[in-house]
């Protein structure tokens, strides 16, 4: 367990005890973690992550590397890998293809799409939510209009919209930026997600009502955006005329008979038979089919099946049999990296995600909702393809080193590495490797975070730390388990995982430093500033919190004391009312913490559907109440400044003020003070 899930343990233990003392009604809810790398629903920031307590078995180094790609050797390989991982993270189902050569190779559903009713997952008949990989074809429709001559790549996105996206810089924002995720967005969760289709509003109502501030100048800094995704779509829309689902049946579908494909929420009657059902863990009730409401993010519905055909059509640039939805050139653009990074790590390729995986060119996009999890790469040169989809997040979200495992075994076992050893020698051979693992050592935030709203809280949680190792290695949180790796560095402010293919650089200096990931080219690491670094933010956080909860338990417990024992009080006149102050002043801190339990602990919980309209009275009425807070600050303050008899009672009023002050600054930094209901 790291050390911010530790520290958030802690924090909810003491709210807990605060509950039971002053009989609130508010329970915490435990822990969940977010989204995996190419994210969601990746609609979810990542402020923790829980290691699987199961996970599939990876290939032997003997049986890397030595097979041939046929029906035959994949069939033997995926059935003993599949059902193993299924059942011991306690996962419903998984569908899969493999498409080569223009055909497909290999299909097949494991485990079941209905666990109560045993309907077995189809490849060719069950209906997931692939989520994010759904941007696909939305990158897909604009570049078909691009090829028109509708739209123009570098062109301000506010010339095809009949609202303005506002920004916090005077650089316009282009379609290039929203498909390379650098427009600067910062992260919403606001009413991106509900079960209820009267609550579910169009992409079009939520675009124009839920805009997001913009964090950093256009093209600059990469930060996922499915707010961006969303806006692409919208821009479709108006251009062709059409609307965003029925131009991709038209224009897409219809052209690659994928049949049994749609963006309408809910689905269709004729699809709803063949949906999976959704599961956090195969063990739990299903959850109800997920509206997404930046549907071209990832609203889509489709079948492996179908998604094949949208494979061989890409790997055929853009030719599926006598039907063409892009030009070869333009399939060809959409490969090529769209911005340079650093040499040898990842970058955005033109709506994909770029790899370079033992030398063979990949390009793909993962997806995330909160219950389906989906992998779609293109080995581009070796014409294959291969998409599965989870439906499940599995016990401790174990979907994510599933998915993670079983791309790194197929990538291995059927497109090895051609070349020499990659292994990192023990000792590192460049110069000042020890100087420069002290300067990327530190803490970092993403650049795909909320931080103009009280989910920002999170992110003072989920900070990550690099640090730096004797022997000039560093410690590197990783992908899927964010479990520590050793990282040696092989260039200069480039470091390689020991034993792996990773990568990680340093860019700039001081606070303008970034770390780059080869695991996410979407986002970068970011220093935090020390005023908002978790390590004292979390020591004055909790400690005020205990300082607080001792006062407010103590008030009680010393009245029935005095009356078990008829022992009058001793305080009277100022120091009396002293007391008095800093008492109320605890039990209105203690009161607006816990009653901060009911909007920050859906986004724990995996229940983002909470996050609506709904909540917005409840939100202002904290936010007024943050003004109390305040107003408990300056009592606290003045009942430290007055004179006492006893130094005992000066110190704990000192004390006393100081956690009054701190749960100030802790609410002001992470915008629990604020009259914001933009989030």
């Amino acid at each position: 367990m790291s050390m911010y899930r530790t520290a958030l343990a802690v924090l909810l233990a003491l709210i807990t005890f605060a509950h039971r003392a002053t009989s609130a009604s508010n329970p915490p809810a435990s822990p969940q973690s977010a989204e995996a790398k190419s994210a969601p629903a990746k609609a979810q920031p990542k402020p923790l992550a829980l290691q699987p307590s199961a996970s599939a078995k990876a290939p032997s180094a003997s049986d890397t590397g030595t097979h041939e790609l046929s029906r035959a050797d994949l069939e033997a390989f995926l059935d003993g890998f599949v059902p193993y991982a299924l059942k011991n993270a306690d996962i419903g189902g998984l569908t899969l293809v493999v498409v080569k050569d223009g055909e497909i190779l290999f299909e097949k559903g494991y485990g079941y799409a209905d666990v109560k009713t045993k309907r077995a997952m189809d490849p060719s008949l069950t209906l997931i939510r692939p989520g994010s990989t759904s941007k696909l074809f939305t990158w897909t429709a604009v570049m078909q209009l691009v090829e028109q001559g509708k739209l123009d790549l570098d062109r301000d996105i506010n010339d095809y919209l009949d609202f303005k996206v506002t920004s916090s810089f005077s650089k316009p924002i282009t379609l290039r930026n929203l498909m390379t995720h650098r427009a600067g967005f910062e992260e919403g969760l606001k009413s991106i997600l509900t079960y209820d289709p009267k609550q579910f509003i169009t992409t079009e109502d939520y675009l124009k009502h839920h805009g997001r501030p913009t964090l950093f100048p256009p093209g600059e800094v990469p930060a996922y955006s499915n707010y961006g995704a969303a806006l692409a779509g919208y821009i479709v829309q108006r251009v062709s005329g059409e609307p965003f689902e029925c131009y991709v049946e038209r224009h897409i579908y219809a052209l690659l008979g994928m049949t049994r494909s749609t963006f309408q929420q809910p689905a269709p009657k004729q699809f709803k038979a063949d949906l999976s059902q959704g599961y956090m863990t195969a063990s739990q009730p299903p959850r109800p089919f997920e509206l997404v409401t930046t549907s071209p993010a990832g609203g889509m519905s489709t079948t492996a099946d179908d998604m094949a055909k949208f494979m061989i059509a890409y790997l055929q640039e853009g030719r599926y049999q006598e039907n063409r939805i892009l030009k070869p050139e333009t399939v060809r653009q959409m490969f090529e990296p769209a911005v340079h990074q650093i040499d040898d790590l990842n970058v955005m390729a033109l709506g994909f995600f770029e790899e370079n995986r033992n030398g063979h060119r990949v390009r793909g996009h993962g997806g995330d909702t909160i219950v389906f999890h989906t992998e779609c790469d293109l080995f581009v040169d070796d014409g294959v393809g291969i998409f599965f989809s989870l439906n499940s997040r599995g016990e401790n979200d174990g979907v994510y080193r599933i998915r993670q495992g079983l791309f790194d075994a197929f990538a291995d076992r059927y497109f090895p590495s051609s070349g020499q050893s990659s292994a990192v020698p023990a000792s590192s051979a460049v110069p000042n490797a020890k100087e420069h693992a002290q300067l990327i050592a530190g803490r970092y935030q993403s650049s795909r975070r909320v931080e103009s709203a009280f989910i920002s809280v999170l992110y003072l949680l989920g900070q990550t730390v690099i640090s730096a190792n004797d022997d000039g290695t560093i410690n590197v949180p990783t992908f899927p388990a964010n479990k520590p790796k050793r990282y040696r560095e092989i260039s200069p402010f480039v470091w390689n995982e020991e034993g792996g293919q990773r990568k990680v650089a340093l860019a700039g200096e001081g606070s303008s430093r970034a770390v780059y990931s080869s695991d996410d080219p979407s986002s970068i690491l970011q220093p935090v500033p020390a005023w908002k670094s978790s390590v004292w933010n979390l020591s004055l956080l909790c400690g005020s919190i205990a300082i607080l909860l001792i006062v407010v338990v103590l008030w009680p417990v010393s009245a029935w004391l005095r009356r078990k024992y008829r022992q009058p009080s001793t305080l009277a006149g100022k120091e009396l009312l002293v007391t008095r102050v800093l008492r109320v002043a605890a039990l209105i801190d203690v009161v607006y913490l816990l009653a901060w339990i009911v909007p920050v602990s859906p986004i724990l919980s995996n229940h983002i559907e909470a996050y609506s309209d709904s909540l917005d009275l409840y939100l202002r009425l904290l936010q007024i109440g943050g003004l109390l807070v305040i107003a408990a600050a300056v009592g606290g303050t003045w009942a430290a400044c007055q004179k006492s008899q006893k130094w005992t009672a000066a110190v704990w009023r000192v004390l006393s003020a100081g956690a009054l002050v701190g749960i100030v600054w802790i609410a002001v930094i992470t915008k629990l003070i604020s009259f914001n209901l933009n989030y």
